[in-house]
């Protein structure tokens, strides 16, 4: 299969914040940012894998600033990398300023889906080819994630976690 780079898998969402979305501080409700974030996500990955995909795990989210009502959102979500049937998602959402146009970091998340075959069995995916800085850093703490992730369901041991060993070495 022919490495693809994160660019390929850019996936962009903008929309603003109405107040049936807000909660009583008049901000976003973290489940819509949630659902925001998963459909980004989740076109991303079906982008990389040409294939239908599902959510396998909400790996890290962080509320860092509230979204507040009427504010101009933006989700832009890129795969990290790609293992044989999954793929981890790297999203960031911005705020842009109403008056300036300037884009604040507010959140960001990861996400992880697996590509499946029209009876749900996982198929596999193309890998990885990243490009820039962001995308060589995000790309090689992937799989450190992934370890971690695998140890802490008991499905690696931890002497065989070679990545997450040679951050203690």
């Amino acid at each position: 299969m022919e490495l693809k780079t994160p660019e390929e898998s850019k996936t962009t969402l903008t929309d603003l914040v109405l107040p049936s979305e807000t909660n009583p501080l008049n901000n976003l409700f973290g489940g819509e940012l949630l659902a925001r974030m998963d459909r980004a996500a989740s076109i991303a990955a079906r982008r990389h894998s040409r294939r239908i995909v599902v959510t396998a795990s909400v790996n890290h989210v962080a509320f860092n600033k509230a979204v507040p009502l009427g504010s101009v959102v933006t989700v832009e979500a890129k795969v990290s990398r790609s293992f044989k049937t999954s793929m981890e998602i790297f999203l960031d959402v911005w705020i842009e300023d109403r008056e300036s146009g300037r884009r604040t970091k507010a959140n960001e998340a990861i996400y992880t889906f697996v590509a499946v075959d029209d009876m749900g069995n996982p198929v596999p995916v193309p890998g990885i080819d990243p490009q820039t800085k962001l995308e060589k850093d995000r790309f090689e703490a992937a799989l450190r994630r992934k370890q971690l992730s695998l140890v802490l369901a008991g499905k690696l041991k931890p002497k065989d976690a070679t990545e997450l060993k040679a951050l203690f070495e």
